[in-house]
């Protein structure tokens, strides 16, 4: 473990998904106190991670949460979902769970809280419901922070052992000869999420500063093609596969039946997200002295 100049006592919301667990590890070699808040048990975290303190939430009271965060220094935010469903909506966990943990945060007495919001959510008129409720996120916690440090981050897709991007492209590839693809031309700048945990770790030890909220765009050294990054996972596959590009109709189509089903893999909503190319303008890892890895040279494996 590395001993760390000012060691904080810090909480996670998400912390149980795959970038919590990569961010629990990083905090943990840095020499933080590192608890995780759940609604029920998690046993991949207190198997991997016996230093971790799980606080197990037993209401949604905000006494509760209160109580949580007691003796805390910083709440990092990492709670997010790609399609809603009957139990839960962009807005009740894009917004009113950042918000009532922000409030909560800041009556606890914590000085910083750590967000994460996705690229693209600052544009004009965000074109997708989930793109939306993100922008109204970083608003919420925003309004409700009441002179604590905000920093809120905005990644590109991220990728990694255990993803949701290319571990479930690379199940579809291994048995399915022709791929149809939507938006082949939407546009991406994977980053890897040991280069996004190493920004949340660089953040905490900058110094606060007074006004709006300190925001990073995330992004990897190399933007590509939905398609070419089809065409990557085959390839690391070993698999030849014929990709067509699905018109933007039958994607609508698509997206319109698919959001039915329990655990849809794509919807109308994701195909709005996708007319909006999720790559940066101005990168922002340099601010916080890192160097992105490349797609190419991370032992990617499926």
């Amino acid at each position: 473990m590395n001993a760390v100049v000012d060691k904080k006592k810090i909480s996670i919301l998400g912390g149980t998904g795959f970038v919590g667990r990569a961010l629990c590890k990083r905090l943990l070699q840095d020499g933080h106190d590192v608890s995780v808040i759940t609604r029920g048990p998690a046993p991949q975290i207190e198997n991997d991670f016996a230093e971790v303190n799980l606080k197990v939430l037993t209401s949604s009271a905000s006494v509760d949460r209160e109580a949580v965060l007691a003796d805390q220094d910083v709440l990092v935010n990492l709670s997010g979902i790609l399609h809603e469903s009957r139990r839960q909506s962009f807005h009740d966990v894009h917004v009113e769970w950042p918000a009532s943990w922000t409030l909560a945060a800041h009556k606890a007495g914590l000085s910083k809280v750590l967000h994460m919001s996705a690229l693209r959510a600052d544009m004009e008129n965000p074109p997708s419901a989930y793109l939306r409720s993100k922008a109204a996120g970083e608003r919420a916690v925003v309004d409700h922070a009441n002179g604590m440090t905000i920093q809120i981050f905005r990644p590109s897709i991220i990728f990694g052992e255990g993803d949701n991007f290319f571990g479930q492209f690379a199940s579809l590839l291994r048995w399915v000869p022709v791929f149809p693809l939507v938006c082949p031309n939407s546009r991406f700048a994977p980053v890897w999420v040991e280069d996004v945990v190493s920004a949340f770790a660089n953040a905490l030890g900058r110094p606060g500063v007074e006004g709006s909220a300190e925001t990073y765009n995330l992004c990897g050294p190399r933007s590509y093609r939905f398609r070419e990054l089809i065409e990557f996972t085959a390839e690391k596959l070993d698999k030849r596969r014929l990709i067509i590009g699905v018109p933007d109709w039958i994607a609508q189509l698509q997206g319109r039946a698919m959001e039915c089903l329990p655990n849809p893999l794509f919807t109308l909503d994701n195909f709005y997200s996708l007319q909006a190319d999720s790559t940066c303008d101005c990168d922002d890892f340099a601010t916080l002295g890192i160097e992105p890895e490349s797609l190419e040279r991370v032992n990617l494996s499926f």
